[in-house]
């Protein structure tokens, strides 16, 4: 099969979900090409090794960049369409279409977005959107004339949450009729898509999994000099809620000053949490140690003893589904504690695999944490269930095998 990737950035280092899926797919023998509408704004030192193993830059288009001058753009997409007319002169006169785009039309946007596609003449079996906002930009290019194949969008978080709650309950309708195939990465938002209006038929939840051989399962136990290692990671953005494990681990420096508290990531609120460590005075305890790359990630999931992920709904309606970290700490053997948000309920089992605590709720979360500390007895029990769970229902290499069925099915149809 040909599949084309619509994504907003490639590469991520914070969407390993959409890699795992790539990489399982050439490694099918199927070809992938990948369009990322904003380009990359990474470090690439800090990309995750498979980016270079499977040289996938090599197959990702990127959009000439456009200005935010309305003039320099207009100016821009003039020089484009002269030079790439004659390449596809129905789809690009029909991207500049402002009465049946809007704004996609008038800000250039779809003309920007069909030049990477333009060297791509052949049609794709599959047009597979990362995210349902990427899903609107690949039903309109489909609709220029400038992509062909079935389109399946995937609906992550954000889309499904912040977007809807932004633009409206009927922004997806007309992708909704559209669009020949959805997929949802957990049931809470399969549950909220069908709401929406999209036909239940032609929906179905697909797990966004981890590769498991990569995370070896340990027992982990506390160290001889009793430093107990917490650890978060993830975006420094309100739904992560990590403001709420910062004054957690607060309440605890007194009764455990043997706490470590590492959170591996960076955004817009890096400044205010190091606001926050100073204030609550727990520099010494609370380290925040910005992106790691994939290797690094694992060193440090290998050496912590707990790991915390404290989602919470954010002000603007942005949500989670389960996180991949949680996944990969539990795939480690960590006990893990996360909130009673979004989809993470489905990946963690309360009391079995790791404690869930409700959104913002500080104390009780230093409660659980400190239950755990002094009682890492059940470090073992709760490593054992979580590893069973991510092998069973988040495994990589059995989510691929179906991704690859759901595009069969399609194409059959």
């Amino acid at each position: 099969m040909k599949v084309a990737f619509i994504v907003w950035e490639f590469p991520s280092l914070s969407e390993t979900f959409i890699l795992n899926q790539i990489v399982g797919l050439i490694e099918r023998g199927h070809e992938v090409d990948i369009f990322a509408c904003n380009g990359s704004s990474v470090n690439f030192s800090k990309c995750h090794p498979d980016v270079e193993k499977y040289q996938l830059l090599n197959r990702t288009y990127y959009p000439p960049k456009r200005s935010s001058s309305r003039w320099s753009r207009f100016l821009k997409g003039v020089e484009l369409l002269v030079t790439n007319y004659s390449k596809n002169p129905l789809s690009l006169t029909n991207s500049l279409n402002v009465f049946k785009y809007g704004k996609k039309a008038a800000s250039l946007q779809l003309l920007y977005l069909s030049i990477p596609l333009l060297a791509n003449k052949e049609s794709y079996d599959i047009i597979h959107c990362q995210f349902g906002t990427t899903g609107l930009i690949g039903m309109s290019l489909r609709d220029t004339g400038i992509l062909k194949g079935k389109l399946v969008t995937s609906f992550r978080g954000s889309d499904i949450s912040k977007y809807v709650q932004k633009f409206g309950d009927k922004v997806y309708n007309q992708l909704f009729s559209k669009g020949d195939f959805f997929l949802t990465n957990c049931e809470y938002f399969k549950h909220r898509l069908v709401k929406l209006g999209c036909q239940e038929n032609k929906i179905c939840v697909l797990r966004s999994g981890i590769d498991c051989s990569q995370f070896i399962f340990t027992l982990h136990a506390p160290p001889p000099d009793g430093r107990i290692r917490v650890v978060t990671t993830g975006r420094l953005v309100e739904k992560k809620g990590i403001e709420y494990s910062i004054r957690a681990v607060a309440k605890l420096k007194t009764i455990h000053p043997n706490i470590e508290y590492q959170i591996i990531g960076d955004g817009p609120l890096r400044q205010d949490l190091e606001q926050l460590i100073q204030e609550l005075d727990v520099g010494n305890t609370v380290t925040i140690l910005g992106w790691k790359q994939q290797q690094e990630l694992i060193e440090i999931l290998n050496n912590s003893h707990i790991l915390i992920a404290t989602s919470v709904s954010s002000s603007d309606g942005d949500q989670d589904a389960p996180v991949n970290v949680l996944k990969e700490a539990m795939a480690i053997g960590l006990p893990v504690i996360g909130t009673q948000h979004g989809g993470i309920p489905e990946l963690i089992t309360d009391g079995v695999s790791g404690f869930l605590v409700p959104e913002r709720d500080v104390d009780t979360l230093a409660e659980k944490l400190s239950y755990l500390i002094e009682h890492p007895e059940i470090w073992a029990a709760m490593g054992r269930a979580g590893r069973q769970c991510v092998e069973q229902e988040y495994n990589n290499t059995k989510l691929n095998g179906r991704l690859v069925e759901v595009y069969e099915h399609l194409l059959a149809v």
